[in-house]
Parts: C-alpha cells; sequence; structure tokens
C-alpha cells in the first residue's frame, strides 16, 4: 500500500505480515493473507458484515488471540515491534487497551471507581497515586460525579465511559473499540465519536474502531477504513475513497443515507468534495440532479384507519415509589401497524415495554388489549398474545444450545417433534442462524446472540411483537433479513413495536414514531417529522438525519417530502 504524507514519517505500531489465523474449533482459517500496517496516532475504522473477521482481528491485537482463544496462527503480528507470540495478554493489554462491545461484561469492580482502578490495583500502584489517576481520567470521559455509583445502575452511555476511563488509566498508546455504539442513543453515541476523538487527539492515541454504523462513525475523521469480508481485507482506503466505491454494496455494508440519496440522483460522487464530512461536503454544482429527482419520485401515501390493539390509559410507574419513571402516560396502538419507540437512555421505553407485559406492577393507569383490561393478567397470560424481546440477549437465554434455545418455547406448548423442527429451522433460516443450528450459544458474537433470542420469540407468532433494540450489533445484511421478516409478519396482521435508537430503523419501517422522554411522551408523529425538528431532536437525545441536511443544501423546500421519498425508492430498490 501506497503511504500517505500524514504516515510516512511516522512509528509502525501494528504490522501484520501474510497474517491467518484458525481456531482450533474451526476447520478453515479465519483471516487469511492480511497485509496490514497501522501508524502511530492514526484513526482507523474496521468494518463488514458479521463473521467476516472484524472481532477476530481485533482479538488479534488486544492479545486474546491467541492467549484467550488458541488456534494456528500463520505469519505474523508485531506490535510495537515485538512478535504477538513473544508476549503474553498482559503484555498486550500494556500496549492496546480495549473497550467491548457489551460493557456489562467488562465491569469487574462494585463501583466506577473500583472498576476503573482495577488495573492499578493489579499493579500494585500506590494508593494515593491510584486514587490521582482515577480521578484524572474519571474527569477526562465526563464520569468523576459517579464514582461511587454501581457500574450496573449507569446508562448505556455512562457504561461506555465508564469502560473507556478503565481502558485509559494503565495509559496504553493504543486504544481499541469494539462496536461502541451499539447501545446508545444517537444523541450519545454522537457524543461518544466526539469523545474519542477528542482522547484521540489530545493524548496522541491511536484508535481502531470496529463498527457496523459507519454513518455514525463518520460524524469525525477517520484516516483509513478497513473493509473486510471473507476472512481478508478487500479495501484499506480514505473514506472518501471507499464511498466513491461500490464496496460497501457488495459486501452488504449501508452506506450513509445522504450518499445513497445522492446515487439515487445520478450524481457524480468522484466530482463531490469532502464526500464523507456529512455536514461539509459540497455538491460541486450537481444540486440540481437532487432537486430533479425528488421531483420526478415525489408522492403522497395516505394513512389507513386501523382498531385498537394495546389501549394505555394515564399509565403511573416508579421504581422506588418516589421518582417517577412514567408519568401518566396515554397511548393506543392500532392492530397491525408497525411503530417505533425512542428517546435517550433511560428515558422510560424498555420500562413501558415490561409494564405491558408484565414484568413490572404498574402503580396507576389501565392498560387494554383490545376491549380487555389486561391489568390482572399474569406474565404467561400477555404472553400468549404479545411477545416481548429484550435489549440484552443474556438476560434471555437459559439453554446451551442453539435449536433448543428456540424450540424452548413450543415444547412448553406441547408442539410434536416434526413441527417444532420444521418451525425452528424456517425461523432460523430467516434470522441468518440456520448454519449455526447445533452451536452452543457460548460460541456465538453478541450480536449472533441477539438474532437467537429474537428467534425464540418469532417463532411462537405472537399477535403483538415488542422488540427492544432488535438490531443492535447486526450488520446491514441480517438487519434487513429481520426487518424484513418483521415487515412480512407485520402484513399479516401482527403488530410490531419496536424500541429502538437506530434512527435508519426508525425512518424505513415505521410510519409512526413515538418520543418519550424523562417518563412522557413528548411527541407521536412520523419518525420524518421527529428527525427535522430541532427541539425534539435535542429533547429526546437524537440525531438529525442527513437526508434532512442534503435537502436544506438542494434547496428543497419541504425536507420531510424528501426523507420520506428517498425510503419509499429505497424499499422498491432493495434486493431484499
Amino acid at each position: 500500500m501506497e503511504m500517505t504524507n500524514t504516515t510516512i514519517n511516522k512509528r509502525a505500531v501494528i504490522e501484520f505480515n501474510d497474517f491467518s489465523f484458525q481456531y482450533d474449533s474451526q476447520k478453515r482459517p479465519t483471516l487469511h493473507d492480511v497485509n496490514l500496517t497501522i501508524y502511530e496516532g492514526e484513526k482507523i475504522l474496521i468494518i463488514g458484515p458479521s463473521g467476516s473477521g472484524k472481532s477476530t482481528l481485533g482479538n488479534c491485537l488486544n492479545g486474546l488471540i491467541p492467549f484467550a482463544y488458541p488456534g494456528k496462527i500463520g505469519g505474523s503480528v508485531k506490535l510495537y515491534g515485538h512478535d504477538l507470540t513473544s508476549l503474553n495478554i498482559f503484555k498486550c493489554s500494556q500496549y492496546v487497551g480495549t473497550v467491548l462491545q457489551d460493557a456489562d461484561s467488562q465491569f469487574v469492580g462494585l463501583s466506577v471507581g473500583e472498576d476503573i482502578a482495577f488495573e492499578l490495583e493489579n499493579d500494585n500502584v500506590p494508593l494515593e497515586t491510584m486514587h490521582h489517576k482515577v480521578r484524572e481520567v474519571a474527569g477526562i470521559v465526563d464520569m468523576a460525579s459517579f464514582l461511587q455509583r454501581s457500574p450496573f445502575e449507569l446508562s448505556g452511555g455512562q457504561k461506555q465511559r465508564a469502560c473507556l476511563a478503565g481502558a485509559m488509566v494503565a495509559d496504553a498508546p493504543v486504544l481499541l473499540f469494539d462496536e461502541p455504539l451499539a447501545n446508545l442513543d444517537p444523541s450519545t453515541g454522537k457524543s461518544a465519536i466526539e469523545l474519542i476523538d477528542t482522547i484521540a487527539k489530545q493524548r496522541n492515541k491511536t484508535v481502531i474502531i470496529i463498527e457496523h454504523r459507519l454513518e455514525d462513525v463518520l460524524h469525525r475523521h477517520v484516516d483509513r477504513i478497513l473493509l473486510i469480508n471473507h476472512g481478508t481485507i478487500l479495501a484499506d482506503m480514505t473514506p472518501d475513497e471507499l464511498l466513491c466505491s461500490d464496496l460497501l454494496e457488495q459486501n452488504g455494508i449501508r452506506e450513509p443515507l445522504y450518499v445513497a440519496a445522492m446515487r439515487y440522483a445520478d450524481v457524480d460522487l468522484s466530482q463531490t468534495k469532502h464526500l464523507s464530512d456529512d455536514t461539509h461536503y459540497d455538491l460541486n454544482g450537481q444540486q440540481h440532479l437532487v432537486k430533479s429527482w425528488y421531483q420526478a419520485n415525489r408522492s403522497v401515501v395516505q394513512p389507513i384507519e386501523k382498531e385498537a390493539v394495546l389501549t394505555i390509559n394515564d399509565l403511573c410507574f416508579s421504581y422506588d415509589g418516589i421518582h417517577p419513571i412514567l408519568d401518566h402516560v396515554d397511548l393506543t396502538i392500532h392492530q397491525g401497524e408497525m411503530m417505533a419507540i425512542v428517546g435517550k437512555n433511560g428515558a422510560g421505553k424498555s420500562t413501558l415495554s415490561k409494564c405491558i407485559v408484565g414484568f413490572e406492577k404498574i402503580d396507576g393507569g389501565t392498560i387494554f388489549y383490545k376491549d380487555l383490561c389486561i391489568n390482572d393478567w399474569t406474565i404467561k397470560e400477555r404472553a400468549n398474545a404479545i411477545g416481548y424481546v429484550l435489549q440484552n440477549p443474556n438476560q434471555m437465554i437459559c439453554k446451551t444450545m442453539i435449536y433448543d434455545e428456540v424450540a424452548l418455547g413450543l415444547l412448553s406448548r406441547g408442539y410434536d417433534k416434526d413441527t417444532i423442527e420444521t418451525k425452528v429451522y424456517d425461523t432460523l433460516k430467516i434470522c441468518g442462524l440456520y448454519e449455526y443450528r447445533n452451536w452452543p450459544i457460548c460460541a456465538l458474537s453478541y450480536g449472533q446472540k441477539k438474532r437467537v433470542t429474537i428467534a425464540s420469540i418469532l417463532v411462537l407468532e405472537p399477535s403483538v411483537l415488542i422488540l427492544d433494540e432488535p438490531t443492535a450489533g447486526q450488520d446491514y445484511r441480517h438487519y434487513s433479513e429481520i426487518m424484513e421478516f418483521l415487515t412480512t409478519l407485520n402484513d399479516r396482521g401482527i403488530t410490531i413495536i419496536l424500541i429502538t435508537h437506530d434512527m435508519h430503523l426508525m425512518l424505513e419501517y415505521t410510519d409512526r414514531c413515538v418520543v418519550i422522554t424523562d417518563g412522557k411522551i413528548i411527541a407521536d408523529t412520523a419518525g420524518s417529522v421527529v428527525l427535522s425538528d430541532p427541539r425534539l431532536i435535542e429533547k429526546a437525545y437524537l440525531k438529525r438525519t442527513s437526508l434532512y441536511d442534503l435537502a436544506q443544501k438542494c434547496d428543497i423546500n419541504d425536507p420531510v417530502a424528501f426523507i420520506d421519498t428517498f425510503i419509499r425508492h429505497e424499499h422498491k430498490e432493495s434486493p431484499l
């Protein structure tokens, strides 16, 4: 690879030479023919579909391979000139600090302060020095006021910051982030990317980010993007170069929405300046192409009136009897609709769903399923009508094998063996898990575990289905397969309620968006309206869609209609 001016005089900190790796439990190498050099101070984004080898490559950087996950290594990996196999996992951690996708699995302390100090304690750092370092890094990530709190009481964004502080306390020169945005609301995710960028610049860190949400990571500059598929690096390019190519589409990676809209309008992306900067790009005189495309494709869809399937009246709930989590909520959900519930971490979205399915006993108000009050229904009685998929897959899984987990609900309901097998296999195929049907669940990634829990509920075909962050950690192909399957269920009359931080999902698949902030519903309208309203965006910790900015750049006077036109066109063009 030809070195740029920004890297030619910098030290190589990570070097892969003809590298391959094969897990002991696998028949073929997960990584092969990897040649890669990462230089001091670079910010690298690694993207690729699920199973492409992204996480395996990351584990080669932090020493989990080969020291925690044994296997056969070919070629070499060097960290700061040291061959990986000559080090140990402790020494690797001194070079590479890691922030995992599943923050809960990374906590070891009873408080945030203890967790941050864990590595310092192991190194026998003097107490006074330890306290100083913990306070210092906690201040950098804006967690100084949370040092006495339990990590498990934090919001998703706070957990990420606590994990980042734990990785930073040893002052490792390289920071590796594995899916840092998976469980964060849009605004918190935006802040996380800004924080990572600030730390990289101020403390001269080399940063490596593994992430599905390409557009969100590009909120701040990255030097290079590595596209991985089938265990090898297919592209090592600048963001602008990659966005101009067709490699993202070929490999099932979702490109930024504004870039997709430009393609529909036949904009010459190679002539667009600063393409990867979603705010400051310059169409270079091609605005008329976008405007003409919009005018040619604009149409109006008339809403259809539907009967109520769930009616919530004056619902109140508090965990401690003092601080309200849900405050006099009124909401009607209609038969056969697909709707989204959005809002910042801790707004009350998941709590509302738990009250609906009976996991939590409400303090006041009523819940009706069709014309029946279900306040006194048991969890089992509600489950016959309302299915619920939790956000954290580890809270749902209770079997060792994938097949057994998905079949459990059918088995408890008395289905015969042949029917169970047919239903389980059909659902596993839709969820992209059929080839893993005989695998133990512990061998799966976090995103794959997520699909197992979705499959275990989908196989039961409930009439109302609530999914909490159904696509978190999923690549675009599996995201699309799951959502298209949910759309198929929705077309059959099943009501789908999606609790999500994914604004793409909300725009693309739902006609209605309920926004919750501080336990109150502050908006109930179309997603395109929500993501075009600065007041709602700020109050609910959302993020304005890049399609709105594109409409403004092209002097389109109705950005909401432009967004709706794009979404309808994308559905029509989708190969799924």
